[in-house]
């Protein structure tokens, strides 16, 4: 007999990063990128739209700089309406965030960003679903380099390099619980490690920086240090659908993104 689990809360962070709005929001116009036009919705609504269909009573939990903003985006009037979303105040960096609005949430947590337009109900199905079966405190959502080119050649253009794999990260990830929180430490700093590589070193320590820039580890054993180093289980799920890790980051893949998007309404 199957086991039930209970759903998931899912957290979307939406903040400005640094508190600035970025140069995607300022060249349409936008205080913030969670509204940038793509495919002729708000960017946000997109993710939104698919959570809506991947759970009917999942909580919904959005960290962004100023409510106003999203407030009379449709998909959030509506889950507002349901009595399944909740806005909370972005704080200085992601970690801040994610602590302060998790504070009070109901475990366990999905940790996604708004710019995210390409996700899919299975995937949000499919990274829950990891977290049990690999029996993990946190679960990182990536994507191989071939699933990315797959999807579309221009969809990602900077990997990291493992032994065995080439991958980029989905922005998405599966908490058990408090605890699991230890793992996210490893963006205290702020992430974007392949643009900040210094920021390897602070967060995951200078051994594990030379074994990285060595490709000494595959995916599965560099998950393996990083649980050590935490003090949790850290397991990575490896997505096949490519298109999970091409976020609206740059002109390029805000291009890429409303290709795919009308791909897929056009049932290509």
């Amino acid at each position: 007999m199957a086991t039930e689990h209970p759903t998931p809360t899912v957290l979307i962070l939406a903040g400005k990063r640094d508190g600035k709005p970025g140069p995607l929001a300022e060249s349409a116009g936008v205080s913030h990128k969670a509204v940038l036009p793509v495919a002729g919705r708000p960017l946000i609504a997109h993710i939104l739209s698919t959570l809506e269909s991947a759970w009917d009573d999942a909580k919904i939990i959005i960290s962004i700089n100023d409510a106003a903003v999203i407030a009379d985006v449709e998909e959030v009037r509506r889950l507002k309406g349901a009595g399944r979303l909740e806005i909370v105040a972005a704080q200085a960096g992601i970690v801040e965030s994610v602590e302060y609005a998790l504070k009070d949430a109901s475990w366990p947590v999905i940790i996604a960003t708004a710019d995210s337009a390409l996700s899919t109900t299975q995937g949000f199905h499919e990274i829950d679903a990891a977290g049990y079966e690999r029996n993990a405190d946190a679960v990182l959502g990536l994507a191989s380099r071939e699933s990315i080119r797959a999807a579309h050649p221009e969809g990602q253009r900077n990997f990291y390099e493992f032994k065995d794999m080439a991958i980029s990260n989905c922005n998405l990830f599966w908490l058990r619980d408090p605890k699991a929180l230890a793992s996210a430490e490893a963006f205290r700093e702020g992430g974007q490690f392949m643009s900040h590589v210094g920021r390897i070193r602070k967060a995951f320590g200078l051994w594990n920086l030379i074994r990285f820039r060595l490709k000494m580890d595959t995916i599965y054993s560099a998950m393996e240090r990083m649980s050590k180093r935490f003090g949790v289980r850290i397991v990575a799920h490896v997505f096949d659908d490519g298109k999970l890790a091409i976020d609206v980051d740059n002109e390029r893949t805000w291009r890429v993104t409303e290709e795919l998007i009308a791909a897929r309404q056009g049932g290509g």
